[in-house]
């Protein structure tokens, strides 16, 4: 009977269900996760990018990692706004990733397929599914981030 009251009963400040909470919350640390090991990837790239790409890759993943920092701010701060705290320890984080840490050497065409290949944007469904608009939209700036560097990065590789 407990458990039907808290399915049912609602989110003070933003209307949504602890169980509606608790879905956009998970999908939101996942996103926070994969950003994050997505950010160390994107700084190792940059400090050890070698080849006659080097000048264009290095400013390119720079720019990369300062977009996801500062993504990073943004779900961090989302999750707050469900009353959560977002308290990650490195562990946590590699556990929830999706994204995996490059532990080799790779070549500079490799780690862009690499930047390529690693996507984070699946909480995009769990706002979707409870109506939260506005992780929906934030999400969605995102991707449309997201969408223009897989372009530039594609058309590089060509």
């Amino acid at each position: 009977m407990e458990a039907v009251k808290a399915k049912n009963k609602t989110f003070k400040k933003l209307g949504f269900t602890y169980l509606e909470t608790a879905e956009i919350v998970v999908s939101l640390n996942t996103l926070l996760a994969n950003y994050q090991v997505f950010y160390n990837k994107l700084r190792n790239f940059h400090w050890n990018i070698e080849g006659p790409d080097f000048f264009e890759l290095h400013e390119e993943f720079e720019n990369e990692y300062n977009t996801v920092k500062e993504n990073i701010d943004v779900v961090a701060e989302r999750i707050r706004v469900f009353g959560v705290k977002s308290n990650f320890t490195f562990k946590k984080t590699l556990e929830l990733s999706k994204i995996k840490e490059q532990e080799k050497e790779i070549s500079a065409l490799e780690m862009v397929r690499e930047v390529l290949h690693d996507s984070m944007l699946d909480a995009v469904n769990a706002s979707l599914e409870t109506g939260d608009v506005v992780t929906e939209n934030m999400i969605t700036g995102f991707m449309t981030e997201l969408e223009k560097r897989h372009w530039m990065f594609t058309s590089f590789l060509k």
